[in-house]
């Protein structure tokens, strides 16, 4: 795995707003950067891959155990009235759309989880479509090689997701939401609705705090529209702490994602998957902050419930060496053996791994000055060459 310089393409903000990606910059700061790109070989893909699809069914495993255990859906901290609704999702298989694990790999050794983004993941757009447009106008430019490729089959695989929920799981219309004043969430919500246009699949958007509730218990749109099926950029750990919770049983709504993902997306995942899966080597060790466990002189302390690495520690020898704040951490945490991310220059490098339903299709990686990858972290692309 390289970090190679290469020349930014002259006119990329003028296609970036030309593809309606408004959020190359954020708070006056580079969020998309192509002053340099990632290089790898074919094998180490393969290697990232193989991982991510191994972790998934891992993950699936940890599913089916906590659906089955009250005391560790407690423990995930599940409110009790929300059991039978994630459970009944798991045990109806209701059909899931995408995901993202986070890792760290520097092209050597194996890849290792740091958590599982698999309820509201972003930097889909950049991930999925602005980098292989940077890919093909590099080539062109002869910039890149010809035989230059880049593992990124995320476009293709969504459209034909959503092909599959409209032909195999009935979908007439998908109604996709998220919260407003949120640039980026809009911008991947409008992504994933022109993924679900190409695929023939209706769609309508509104913002969460548009939905109503009808006088039969059932959510609706702006123009009274029953909400049969809907996507929501808007997490389960928030939903289910709202008023309309002792709703969501009787809705009769399609969840994308279905609820059961509210169990991948926590960090009391890691845990589950150390105790399930011991010295896997694709896993770093992980246990319950209020459990006894092993002494570990550099560990990471993470909320069950956190985003863009608000409420992380990070421990060394006793002595904290980075935080971020936030407002999460009240209804647990995890420790997590460290394992530092592979630095270039004065930043370190996180790959995220995608996937579409079931399916390994691409990569985005992020860089930070920080040894904590956080919300305004850079976005850089990749290529595989070799």
């Amino acid at each position: 795995m390289k970090r190679v310089a290469i020349n930014e393409r002259p006119n990329w903000r003028e296609k970036a707003t030309e593809f309606g990606f408004n959020f190359h910059t954020m708070y006056g700061e580079p969020y998309w950067c192509e002053d340099a790109y990632y290089q790898f070989t074919l094998a180490q893909i393969e290697q990232i891959e193989d991982a991510t699809a191994e972790l998934h069914q891992m993950c699936l495993q940890v599913v089916e155990k906590v659906v089955n255990s009250d005391t560790l859906m407690a423990k995930f901290q599940i409110p009790k009235h929300c059991w039978e609704f994630v459970r009944a999702s798991w045990r109806n298989k209701q059909p899931s759309l995408y995901s993202r694990m986070d890792l760290v790999y520097d092209g050597i050794h194996p890849p290792k989880l740091l958590e599982n983004n698999a309820d509201t993941p972003t930097s889909l757009y950049e991930a999925a479509f602005f980098q292989w447009l940077w890919l093909e106008d590099q080539i062109a430019a002869g910039n890149l090689p010809p035989h230059a490729d880049q593992y990124n089959s995320l476009q293709e695989k969504l459209i034909a997701r959503f092909a599959e929920l409209k032909n195999q799981h009935g979908f007439s219309l998908l109604h996709f939401a998220c919260c407003q004043d949120t640039e980026e969430d809009r911008g991947t919500v409008q992504y994933l609705q022109d993924c679900a246009q190409e695929a023939g699949l209706a769609s309508e958007f509104l913002f969460i705090e548009e939905i109503g509730l009808g006088e039969r218990g059932q959510f609706s749109d702006m123009q009274d529209q029953v909400i049969a099926n809907l996507f929501k950029l808007y997490p389960w750990e928030f939903m289910f702490r709202e008023v309309f919770s002792t709703k969501l049983e009787d809705a009769g709504v399609r969840w994308l994602e279905p609820a059961w993902k509210a169990i991948l997306s926590n960090k009391a995942l890691l845990p589950l998957l150390w105790e399930m899966f011991p010295h896997h080597p694709n896993l770093l060790a992980a246990y319950f902050a209020e459990d006894a466990h092993p002494p570990m002189d550099h560990y990471v302390i993470k909320p069950l419930f956190s985003r863009e690495g608000a409420n992380i520690r990070i421990i060394e020898k006793g002595q904290e060496v980075a935080r971020v704040e936030g407002p999460y951490g009240k209804e647990g945490m995890i420790v997590q053996e460290y394992c530092q991310l592979p630095r270039f220059n004065d930043s370190y490098t996180l790959i995220g791994s995608w996937l579409v339903n079931d399916q390994p299709c691409g990569i985005g990686l992020r860089e930070d000055r920080a040894l904590i990858t956080q919300d305004l972290s850079r976005f850089y692309p990749h290529s595989i060459i070799g």
